[in-house]
């Protein structure tokens, strides 16, 4: 199992929601054009929207960091406009530990599954 799951979780600052959402968008046209290992990319609100987790699936972690890179300054101004928590699914790269340090990542490793 090489693929890497990714869940971002925003809480997003009051009176933010309409920024959010246009950064969100500027991130979804990003993903569709830049990252081919990116197999998933959905984006969910909860009902007040003042929450957003976004669920993603990558090939391997050099399609994290490449997205990652391919993002750019779209990532840093969600950061200013949000509390950001990030984990990560799988067995990730040094390289890609190493990246993500300031983000905290919480990692966790495969256990088992349907399809092994």
């Amino acid at each position: 199992m090489n693929n890497l799951q990714l869940t971002a979780r925003f809480v997003i600052h009051e009176g933010k929601l309409d920024k959010f959402k246009e950064l969100a968008r500027a991130c979804m046209h990003s993903t569709q054009e830049k990252d081919p290992g990116t197999l998933q990319y959905d984006w969910y609100f909860n009902s007040d929207e003042t929450e957003c987790r976004v669920r993603e699936t990558y090939t391997d972690s050099d399609a994290v960091l490449a997205h990652i890179g391919n993002l750019g300054s779209l990532l840093g101004e969600l950061l200013l406009i949000t509390d950001f928590y990030p984990e990560l699914y799988g067995a990730p790269s040094e390289a890609l530990i190493k990246a993500t340090a300031a983000l905290k990542p919480k990692i966790y490793s495969h256990f088992q599954s349907l399809k092994n």
